[in-house]
């Protein structure tokens, strides 16, 4: 049978290009069957060819960017370094000179990623990004594709799994933050800097992504409000079981008629949500769609393989795009233009737990700080006492961000509240 031959180069040799290369060599044989043509990785950029010669041949490998650029005969560029920059370059110069792009780069594509969708398209170009958020699972795809009939209206998930690791460690075994970081670390999951991950901006820069797909309107990174667990203790987790509730670090979307809703931070949700039993490094993104209700996509959100799964598939459909002339056929969704909300209009329930004076007339004082403001109090525990110190949980019903903050500036400042120790909003 007469078939194509697809030349693919590869940026970046670390895990993810070490999952993609995996695959596309256990795949050689069958593309012609998948796809109607075969892939070959002609070249694999790197930073230090030795390092590699061992798992590429040697005349594939190159340091050079030169080498990629002005091969004509090389039509898809998979990068995969990550970064803004070089990458950001690379991926502009290669659609500019009509290649296609397939990217696993959730940090580019949160920011730069509607400028670089604008370029595709007037070059005729796919740019394809399925790996840029919760690595293997299929989430980006159903969003443009098999879910476009939806009028999307909320978007939510755990989608950083060295979070949702620690936090399981810490419900599941007592641990607290640092004892599980540290698991986490030495097990691989964290890395050496886990700032980026425990401080919640890998979560947001895939919520920006995710927003941006499925509310038709640009969000960038830089909308999104970002909070980390480092503050969450063994307390709070036992304290929200009591309440019938799960801490998760989640990114939450809501398209609203008042603009979009983005923000990520730790959250109490119920322990029947299906998001609640989602443990260890598994991500999951619950999608509610007008017509479809609620839908889940649960897996495993990074890794070589599962990343390496979702860049090969994305290549796949570059390769048969250009089987059938049909490159660029589904590029940027964004078109509309919706304002995005600060955080400050956004709404949720609150969970507090303060350490107070215990002597008439507190409880009051601060129900009146609280009505006066609009929070309305759903529940209030007394927790411990240890002399004439007593911790209290408070939790409220939704209520405007500014609003409950500005309750909270007040009480911090009152003499009989020793502490507040913990702040957490909870999903209604």
């Amino acid at each position: 049978m007469d078939h194509n031959v697809y030349k693919v180069a590869l940026l970046g040799m670390g895990t993810v290009g070490g999952g993609v290369y995996k695959i596309l060599e256990k795949q050689k044989n069958d593309m012609v069957c998948k796809i109607g043509s075969e892939l070959e990785i002609a070249k694999v950029l790197v930073r230090n060819k030795g390092k590699y010669e061992d798992k590429v041949a040697p005349e594939k490998l190159t340091d050079q960017w030169s080498d990629i650029i002005n091969d004509d005969s090389i039509e898809i560029i998979v990068e995969v370094m990550g970064g803004i920059q070089p990458a950001g370059t690379y991926i502009k110069e290669a659609l500019e000179k009509g290649k296609h792009v397939v990217t696993a780069n959730k940090d580019l594509m949160a920011v730069e990623g509607h400028e670089l969708l604008k370029i595709a398209k007037a070059n005729n170009c796919d740019l394809l990004f399925e790996a840029a958020v919760a690595g293997g699972i299929p989430i980006i795809r159903p969003l443009k594709q098999c879910l476009n009939g939806n009028d999307i209206t909320e978007v939510m998930g755990i989608i950083n799994g060295t979070t949702n690791f620690i936090l399981t460690k810490m419900t599941e075994e007592g641990m607290e933050f640092a004892e599980a970081l540290k698991l986490a670390t030495d097990l691989g999951y964290a890395e050496a800097d886990p700032t980026a991950d425990i401080e919640g901006h890998d979560a947001g820069r895939k919520l920006a992504i995710l927003a941006s797909i499925a509310f038709h309107s640009p969000v960038t990174f830089h909308d999104v409000y970002t909070e980390g667990i480092s503050k969450i203790s063994a307390k709070d987790i036992r304290y929200a079981h009591e309440l019938g509730c799960e801490i998760k670090l989640l990114g939450i979307a809501k398209n609203t008629e008042a603009g979009i809703e983005v923000k990520v931070h730790p959250t109490m949700i119920p322990s029947n949500h299906p998001l609640a039993s989602v443990k260890d490094s598994f991500n999951a993104v619950f999608v509610h769609g007008d017509a479809v209700d609620d839908a889940m996509f649960y897996g495993r959100g990074a890794g070589a393989l599962p990343t390496g799964s979702a860049v090969v598939g994305d290549i796949i459909d570059v390769a048969r795009n250009i089987q059938f002339n049909c490159t660029s056929r589904i590029g940027c969704s964004c078109y509309k233009d919706i304002p995005v909300k600060d955080i400050g209009e956004t709404k949720s329930g609150y969970y507090v737990r303060m350490k107070l004076e215990d002597r008439a007339g507190t409880l009051a004082a601060l129900a009146g700080v609280f009505g006066s403001n609009n929070v309305s109090i759903s529940k209030l525990l007394q927790k411990t006492k240890q002399g004439n110190t007593a911790e209290v949980v408070i939790v409220t019903y939704e209520v405007l961000e500014k609003e409950f903050m500005d309750s909270i500036a007040v009480i911090s400042k009152m003499a009989m509240v020793k502490e507040v120790s913990s702040i957490i909003r909870v999903y209604h």
